[in-house]
């Protein structure tokens, strides 16, 4: 099964110590592209969530926002007396260095990391409990990715038996064309009085029936939709695959609209170019 890489999930965990919400929103990319903004005291689960999203995704800008919302009033706050003891120090032996001191600021030295601490829940509790939220949270975005993976590879399945009945009606149509060519020929030759040799105008026939001959292109075609098929049916990171054949679906009918000697062919090249085109977009949003 193939999987979009665009998706949102939300998950949440609620606990004596409050609630904690996820959000991860995915959208189409290159490569994999992680970013996450947590608070500051759970700096220390950017590496696990960072893991996790390489094991569960391929491809993807995801953009993981973490939240805490306090029970009642909050931790307390308590100030680490030892390491506001050592920052000032630190301020005083820096001032003696200086002419004119500027004097000591006790906000900014609170503001300084570890030195106002809350008395909270247990950081471990609060952590795991993260952990768990966020695996429901992927769990979610890659449900919604695969569900939204069926339906586009149904819309680009679609368009394939699109493109294999504009080729069927080409083939069918191409001997009448290469008779309604002839045809025009003889009439054009009539009209200027030009008696043509029997054996020049086979000749001639013949090589316009190479020029415009696309049996070659309209078989390759066919084989380019079969691997599409068998690459939505396979599933998995293929985004990159599909995106590769339909450059190649497209070579091809940028060649029969190059060959293409009347209004009818060249309207189902035309007609396949959008149709490609159309899978193309699609395929931008596979992983």
């Amino acid at each position: 099964m193939i999987h979009s890489m665009t998706a949102f999930a939300r998950a949440e965990q609620a606990g004596s110590f409050g609630t904690l919400s996820w959000e991860i929103r995915s959208v189409n990319h290159r490569y994999l592209e992680p970013h996450l903004r947590l608070p500051e005291s759970f700096r220390e689960l950017e590496g696990g969530v960072r893991d996790a999203l390489r094991k569960g995704l391929s491809r993807g800008k995801i953009e993981c926002t973490l939240r805490l919302s306090e029970a009642g009033s909050g931790p307390a706050l308590q100030v680490d007396r030892e390491r506001a003891a050592q920052l000032i120090a630190a301020a005083e032996s820096i001032a003696e260095l200086s002419a004119r001191p500027a004097p000591l600021n006790p906000l900014e030295i609170l503001n300084w990391p570890g030195v106002l601490v809350s008395q909270g829940a247990d950081p471990q509790a609060l952590n795991e409990a993260a952990l768990q939220a966020f695996d429901q949270a992927l769990q979610e975005l890659r449900d919604s990715r695969e569900r939204e993976g069926r339906e586009l590879a149904r819309l680009i399945g679609d368009r394939l038996d699109a493109i294999l009945e504009e080729v069927a009606a080409l083939r069918t149509l191409l001997p009448e064309l290469l008779e309604n060519q002839r045809r025009r020929l003889l009439e054009r030759c009539a009209e200027l009085q030009v008696e043509l040799d029997p054996a020049r105008l086979e000749q001639e026939m013949v090589l316009l029936a190479q020029k415009s001959d696309v049996a070659e292109e309209l078989d390759r075609l066919v084989t380019h939709v079969a691997e599409v098929r068998r690459v939505l049916a396979t599933g998995g990171a293929s985004g990159r695959r599909l995106d590769f054949l339909m450059q190649e679906l497209n070579r091809e009918a940028n060649t029969l609209g190059s060959k293409a000697f009347d209004t009818r062919s060249t309207q189902v090249a035309v007609n396949l170019k959008v149709l490609i085109e159309q899978m193309r977009e699609q395929v931008q949003n596979i992983e």
